[in-house]
């Protein structure tokens, strides 16, 4: 059944999660990972569940979840707490919406002072840099 049982190299267990060895060093420092044992004399071995772990981060990550709540998630992953993971992720929408609305207030924004741009003619001052100008 456990395709990967203890024997993957932090190197393996990098490559076969598509991230670099550091990462994985960056996730154990950050506290999202465990630093498996070092049997005597030999290196660390990873298994099934730690590849598991760096997808679920990774995973995370391109929600947008930052790595702090990502740590706050892991703390939920046995699935018992499902009410506390959906309020993380009602916050992260949320959050997401306003930069959403940020975004669209910004092309709004941006597509005007183009237009204006292009609508110049002669030697008139940069409706972009004037608009910059005087924030």
């Amino acid at each position: 059944m456990n395709k990967h049982p203890e024997t993957l190299t932090i190197g393996v267990l990098a490559e076969t999660a598509g991230v670099n060895v550091e990462t994985i060093r960056f996730y154990q420092r950050k506290g999202l990972m465990q630093e498996p044992d070092r049997p005597y004399g030999s290196i660390r071995r990873y298994g099934e569940a730690d590849l598991m772990r760096v997808r679920f981060i990774k995973s995370a990550q391109r929600l947008g979840f930052s790595l702090d709540e990502v740590g706050d998630l892991l703390k939920l992953e046995d699935g018992s707490h499902c009410t506390d993971a959906r309020e993380q992720a009602e916050r992260k929408l949320a959050d997401v919406r306003a930069k959403l609305a940020d975004l669209h207030r910004i092309e709004a924004t941006l597509a005007a002072l183009v237009e204006q741009c292009c609508t110049a003619k002669g030697e008139v001052r940069c409706p972009l840099i004037a608009s910059l100008q005087q924030t």
